[in-house]
């Protein structure tokens, strides 16, 4: 499950890194269809209407709009990146960072959701708070010494104490 979650991360990564290339450099057009098309072969997402209609919408700003959002798109790129780069090779680290910035998103996207109802909303929001609650249950199990995680006894620890 910690590398499908990984592959998803890194999925995201790829399109984020095409809208902010695509917002920096200015390519409008080819970057809306191409964007639209991974969308839908991808079968992350469901609805290519309206994810074309949103990256139009985005193309659509003017040039510092379009500026700020290529910046913010390749920064969350190089975030979805080391998440997923990271779980896929099970790293313990990229497990706490998921749950972090995961976790950091969801009181924006419930914002959102109150103010700007829909479908897209609240299966990006049920999505986050799965992945965030199945990561903490992970580590925890993990913190809690399950089978297959080495944890030192408590008698071993006091005798290296001075």
């Amino acid at each position: 499950m910690v590398v499908l979650i990984g592959v998803f991360r890194l999925t995201k990564a790829a399109v984020l890194l095409a809208v902010g290339a695509g917002a920096l450099l200015g390519a409008k057009g080819p970057v809306i269809t191409a964007l639209a098309s991974a969308a839908d072969a991808s079968g992350f997402f469901w609805a290519r209407s309206p994810i074309e209609h949103a990256i139009q919408r985005i193309f659509s700003l003017d040039a510092h709009h379009l500026h700020q959002i290529g910046v913010a798109s390749l920064a969350y790129a190089a975030v979805f990146t080391v998440e997923g780069t990271g779980l896929v090779l099970r790293k313990r680290w990229a497990e706490w960072l998921t749950i972090l910035v995961t976790a950091s998103f969801v009181p924006f996207e419930a914002y959102e959701l109150v103010h700007k109802p829909g479908v897209g909303k609240i299966v990006a929001l049920i999505v986050n708070v799965a992945i965030v609650v199945y990561l903490i249950a992970r580590v925890r199990e993990k913190r809690q010494g399950s089978p297959g995680v080495d944890r030192p006894s408590k008698k071993l620890l006091r005798s290296l104490s001075i």
